[in-house]
């Protein structure tokens, strides 16, 4: 694996955990605020507490509008931003935060078949099978909580099919930096959910309730997303959605030390098939001869692959700027990321 392979699958577990965590602290916010509420604020969090950091760094907040991807930022503010938020706070009032937190597992089911039928996001044999673990899992667990397990599965199912849509709108997304996007999903989703959420409350929350959940928006789901883009421009959707599957890990964590809820049999089978699940997609090994066509755009890169080599010497910090690719056809082992996603 390159360097910079290495230092997206970092990026993707930071994003797990960060967003791990926000399961169980969501269902303590939820004692306070509707599930719009809620949604609102946490978003309204990340993309406010970003424009802080990028004005204070003299950075752009969003970049000049004739370069954006407008289809795809729509899809990505609707589904990320709007949908998916709702529904799974949705099934976190009606279920325990653990189960909750494995059930989002099946995101990565959601993001495969999207990305297979859709997005030409290839999986090959190995793959599928460790697609089909993390839906077992799921499976179990909604078996195992009755009639209510089934409910909150099937919401928490849809939300994940709207974070698939997402993630691979987000990935596809080369004219905004990470933050950028996480910056416009932020303030655009936070405010629509705000709005609505307060018309359903009759009146502000409780200014100590406002603040956590501008808290937890910040550091849950504007590190989450942030890195979670940063990982998938490289990685490609699915596997960046593979790393970020063991967020139910560290929110199950949180729901036992913090909730003191408890850890069943069920919950630890579970666990174990999303490990197993997580090391079949990561021991894939995929080359083959393919073409780049000619194309220009703008992405965080660093010169250490085959794919930018547009400097007279080294450089070798990531950087972001636009650049051009020529034509090409060659042979090298390669994920799905911003310049291979191509028919098999």
């Amino acid at each position: 694996m390159k360097r910079t392979d290495s230092f997206a699958v970092i990026l993707g577990l930071l994003a797990a955990f960060f967003f791990g965590v926000s399961t169980p602290l969501s269902k303590m916010l939820l004692q306070d605020l509707n599930p719009f509420l809620l949604a609102g604020l946490l978003y309204l969090g990340a993309g406010l507490g970003l424009s802080v950091y990028t004005l204070l760094r003299g950075g752009r907040i969003t970049p000049p509008l004739k370069t954006l991807k407008y289809k795809y930022i729509v899809g990505m503010i609707i589904f990320g931003g709007l949908l998916g938020p709702v529904l799974l706070l949705a099934a976190v009032r009606i279920a325990p935060a653990a189960s909750v937190s494995i059930w989002l597992n099946m995101e990565l089911v959601a993001t495969a078949i999207l990305g297979h039928f859709l997005f030409k996001d290839h999986l090959d044999k190995r793959g599928w099978l460790s697609v089909g673990l993390s839906l077992a899992a799921g499976v179990l667990l909604s078996y195992s909580g009755g009639v209510a397990g089934f409910t909150a599965g099937l919401l928490v199912a849809l939300a994940c099919f709207s974070w698939g849509f997402d993630n691979h709108f987000t990935a596809l997304i080369d004219d905004l930096s990470p933050v950028q996007s996480t910056i416009i999903k932020g303030l655009a989703a936070g405010t629509t959910n705000t709005l609505i959420g307060l018309a359903l409350a009759g009146g502000m929350p409780d200014l100590p309730a406002l603040g956590k959940a501008l808290l937890v928006g910040f550091h849950c789901y504007g590190l989450s997303i942030t890195f979670y883009i940063s990982a998938a421009q490289k990685l490609g959707a699915v596997r960046s959605q593979l790393i970020f599957s063991l967020a139910p890990l560290f929110g199950v964590l949180l729901s036992v030390l913090a909730l003191h809820e408890g850890l069943s049999a069920v919950q630890l089978v579970s666990g174990a098939m999303l490990l197993a699940s997580v090391w079949l997609m990561l021991a894939e090994k995929h080359a083959h001869a393919h073409e780049h066509h000619e194309m220009e755009h703008t992405h965080q890169h660093a010169h250490a692959d085959l794919h930018h080599d547009h400097h007279d010497g080294p450089q070798q910090e990531p950087h972001a700027h636009l650049h051009r690719h020529a034509a090409a056809t060659h042979v090298h082992p390669h994920w799905p990321d911003l310049h291979h996603r191509h028919s098999h």
